[in-house]
This record gives structure tokens, C-alpha cells and sequence, in this order.
């Protein structure tokens, strides 16, 4: 029986929750309605932040300040140049303020410390990295279609984006969207989950501080139905990017679709990381854990089904098992913790649910499974679930928590059989000494990343997506800004016209 954890209770437990104001055509305003959204500590239990609830209202003015920005202001008229500092300003700003803005990730999503401080300073590497991108947008010429013919193709920013984004990575996966926008000479309205909240409204006083002109960005707390909806529907959003679940990118693509917006969705995941014989064990052992683990589970790429050789099974489980003895679940602001708390309790009974329906279906908890008791917050036991079949529930839907499904093979036919066997294509791993064998798992498998003899690493350098029902387009990679621009064709003819249609 684990002994009940003591959660230390911080500072901001005794104050008066932080207050955030609208961000509409670069003025902090309150809702139009007066409404507002409490934010309760996951891990702490207090409330640490008091959000300003936007409505369709707020949302119209939101789009206007937007479509107003991008039509006449000077942001899509500038140079390159110009644009690329006012990004690579905010990217320092935001490196100055790094323990600040972590700090809110973790008092609202209930992420450890440690990692949260490594989600910043990986978002100022991606705002550096679309500053760079900005300079190198270009169109194409083409000289070859005739001596009194010249085809050129320019590359235009395609207008107001909404961004909506999860509360799992609050910093991050906005930065994996807003820089290149904004790059490409964008406009937007961004939505942040409304339990996340805070550290997107930071980046909206970053970017007016950074010398960003109002109107250019505008920030909404609020919920899907009164604010992520009407952001969609828009006639004035060109274009939608959105992260979070494949039920709710369902009917994001719905909605879009009666304007015939671009839509580019990262949604979920069930990734697999198959381990063969020959690889290095205790290196594929910890990746099983961190992939299985990290961020309480609540993660699009987590490594939740482990496929392993059925030679090596036991042993290697056994491995597992003890590394994940020693992951440390308790307080998000001790640097010591590696799982944090669940983001809320439904979330948290949902998570359960699972282990208990595989536990019905014939699975056998083999460590973990257990709510932990604690003096505040809610915490989960990271779970190892054995004698999972590919039929079972837990082996094919996204659980989002620290819960790590075991299937077995014989072949690497069937290793990829059953790594394929999901609705999604997100991620996946690979475990081998041999070239070959990596090889043919990398390209056998349908996911749009394919880690091999590592897992979960990432760049912003490489573009990051999905297959299957995990998504559409890529985020990142040198084309990331790209995605947010229009191609216009057109055509200059020289001299006299001949070849008349008529006459």
C-alpha cells in the first residue's frame, strides 16, 4: 500500500487567484457578458486563476480586430525582416520570463516543474525557428515556357487563423502554431483550453511588448461551444489549426467545412514502440517508461502500447516494471517528480475506467493501478496492464494517462500488424540492433513519426503529424510557415499577343 502523498502547499495558495483580461485589438478588456472561468491547482486543490469568459460577442470582435489587422495594418505588408525581429524580441522575452511562465503551466495542468521548464525553453527554440523561416519564405519563377512568356508564383499569407489548442502542453503547442502564423504575415484569434488558460494570455503581453501592432494576435478564454465554434464557422477565418482530441476534430472539420476553410488538426494517439531481441534492453526499458509515463500519460505521442518480442517478454516486463517503482508521482512543483497530477477528476475517473474495463476484458494489472491518496490533488499510479489483446479497448482507443498496454509477437509481420491496428497513425518506435529490422518497421509503419532506437524526441526542424484519424498536415519542419500561405500564379506575357482566338 503506498503511503498517502503530502502535497506542499505554494505560495499563491494564500493569494488572490491571478486575473486575465480578454486580449481584443491589442487592449486587455473584460468579457462583454462579465462572465469569468475559475482555475483550480490540479495538484493543489486552490484556484490560481480567474479568466475573463469570452461569448460569440467577444469572439465576432476578436475576428473583426483580426480581419481589420490583416486587411489594412502593416503586418502582412512588411518586410520579412521586420517580422523576423519582432518573433526572434518575443522569443527573448519569453526565455526572460521562462520560470514564470512554467510555473503557470504547472499550478493549471498539474505538469511537473522540471518539465515544464523544458517546454519553454523548447518553445523559444521554435519561435527562433519560424523567426528564421520568415526570411526565407519565397515564391518560383519559371523562364521556360517561351521566350514572351515568364510564370511567377507567389507565396501570400492566407488571412485570419483561428488557433484553438489542448491544456496538456498549455506553451508549447501554441508556439508550434502562433510563430509560424505570424511569420507567414498572418493575423489570429487563439483559444486556449479553457483549464489552461494563463500562459497564452503571457505570450499576448510578449508580443505587444515585442512590438507586435494591435489586432495582430487576440486572445480568448471560453469553451468550445461559445467561443471554439463560432471560431471555426467565421466567413472571415481562412484557416483552422487546431490540437485536441479526433471526437472534437471531428466537428471542428464539420464546421469548417461549410466556409471550405483549410483545416490543419494534430489530434490523437496510440503509438506503439515495438522492442525486438537484439536491442539495447536497458535503454529501450527506460524509454518504455518515460514514453509510457511522461506527462502523467496525458500526452498525443505517449508510447502507450509496448509490443515486445514474446522471447524476451518476461525479463524484459520485469525490467520495466521495477524502473517504473522508482518514477516519483507526488507534488508538480517538486523538481524531484517525474508524474505530476491528472489535469482533473472526471479526467482522472476516465483514465481508471479503462484499467478496470481491461481488467474485465481478461488484461491483468501487472504494477500500478491505483488512485493515490493525498492530502490534495489527484494523482494516479503509473499502470503496466498485461495479457492485452488488439480487440481490447485499452489496445486500441487513446486512455491519455499513465497507463501502458503490453501486446506480444513472434514476427515482425505481426509486430506491425498490430502496430497498425488503430484508428490512429500518429507515432511509434523501434527497438533494434539490426538496420534491417528498423528499417522495415520504419517503413511498414502507418504514423507520421517513426523513432527509432529512441522515442519522443523532437525538433523544429522536423515536421510532426499523423496518419490515419491523428490528424491533417504537419506542424513544424521547414515548410511549417508554408502552411499559412496561399499560392497565387501569374503569368506576364511580352510583347505583341498572337495565336487571336477570334479574327
Amino acid at each position: 500500500m503506498n503511503a498517502p502523498l503530502n502535497i506542499s502547499m505554494p505560495v499563491e495558495a494564500s493569494q488572490a487567484p491571478k486575473a486575465y483580461k480578454l486580449l481584443i485589438d491589442g487592449k486587455h478588456v473584460d468579457a462583454r457578458d462579465g462572465r469569468s472561468i475559475e482555475r483550480a491547482s490540479p495538484g493543489h486543490g486552490f484556484v490560481v486563476s480567474r479568466y475573463a469568459q469570452a461569448s460569440a460577442a467577444d469572439v465576432e470582435a476578436a475576428v473583426q480586430a483580426a480581419h481589420k489587422a490583416f486587411e489594412i495594418g502593416p503586418w502582412p505588408r512588411m518586410k520579412a525582416s521586420e517580422r523576423a525581429a519582432v518573433l526572434l524580441k518575443a522569443a527573448d522575452l519569453i526565455e526572460t520570463r521562462l520560470a514564470e511562465i512554467a510555473r503557470l503551466d504547472v499550478l493549471e495542468s498539474g505538469k511537473p516543474i522540471a518539465q515544464a521548464r523544458g517546454e519553454i525553453g523548447g518553445a523559444v527554440d521554435i519561435w527562433r525557428y519560424a523567426a528564421s523561416l520568415a526570411r526565407t519564405l519565397h515564391g518560383e519563377s519559371y523562364a521556360n515556357l517561351g521566350d514572351d512568356m515568364l510564370g511567377v508564383v507567389l507565396r501570400e499569407p492566407i488571412g485570419v487563423v483561428s488557433i484553438i489548442t489542448p491544456w496538456n502542453f498549455p506553451f508549447l503547442i501554441v508556439s508550434q502554431k502562433l510563430p509560424f502564423a505570424l511569420a507567414a504575415g498572418c493575423t489570429a484569434v487563439v483559444k486556449p483550453s479553457e483549464m489552461t488558460s494563463a500562459s497564452t494570455f503571457v505570450i499576448g503581453e510578449i508580443l505587444l511588448e515585442a512590438g507586435l501592432p494591435a489586432g495582430v494576435v487576440n486572445i480568448l478564454a471560453g469553451f468550445g461551444a461559445d467561443v471554439g465554434a463560432p471560431m471555426v464557422s467565421h466567413p472571415l477565418v481562412e484557416m483552422v489549426s487546431f490540437t485536441g482530441s479526433t471526437r472534437v476534430g471531428k466537428t471542428t472539420m464539420a464546421a469548417a467545412s461549410d466556409s471550405l476553410k483549410k483545416v490543419s488538426m494534430e489530434l490523437g494517439g496510440k503509438n506503439g514502440q515495438i522492442v525486438f531481441p537484439d536491442a539495447d534492453l536497458e535503454a529501450a526499458a527506460d524509454a518504455a517508461v518515460f514514453g509510457g509515463f511522461f506527462n502523467a500519460g496525458e500526452c498525443c505521442n505517449a508510447g502507450s502500447r509496448l509490443i515486445v518480442h514474446e522471447a524476451i517478454a518476461d525479463d524484459f516486463l520485469n525490467a520495466v516494471k521495477a524502473l517504473s517503482r522508482k518514477v516519483r508521482v507526488g507534488d508538480p512543483l517538486d523538481d524531484r517528480t517525474k508524474v505530476g497530477a491528472m489535469i482533473s477528476a472526471d479526467h482522472m475517473e476516465k483514465v481508471a475506467g479503462y484499467v478496470t474495463a481491461a481488467e474485465t476484458d481478461g488484461g491483468s494489472v501487472f504494477a500500478g493501478g491505483a488512485r493515490l491518496a493525498s492530502n490534495a490533488g489527484q494523482y494516479l499510479d503509473p499502470t503496466i496492464i498485461r495479457n492485452v489483446t488488439e480487440d481490447m479497448a485499452i489496445a486500441r482507443e487513446e486512455v491519455f494517462g499513465p497507463v501502458l498496454s503490453v501486446l506480444t509477437f513472434e514476427t515482425i509481420e505481426k509486430a506491425l500488424r498490430i502496430a497498425n491496428n488503430t484508428p490512429y497513425g500518429l507515432s511509434a518506435g523501434v527497438w533494434s540492433a539490426s538496420i534491417d529490422t528498423c528499417m522495415s518497421v520504419a517503413r511498414g509503419v502507418r504514423s507520421g513519426t517513426v523513432w527509432v532506437n529512441t522515442f519522443m524526441e523532437g525538433y523544429p526542424e522536423l515536421p510532426f503529424g499523423g496518419y490515419k484519424q491523428s490528424g491533417l498536415g504537419r506542424e513544424l519542419g521547414k515548410r511549417a510557415v508554408e502552411d499559412y500561405t496561399e499560392e497565387k500564379t501569374i503569368q506576364f506575357h511580352r510583347g505583341q499577343r498572337t495565336g487571336r482566338w477570334v479574327g
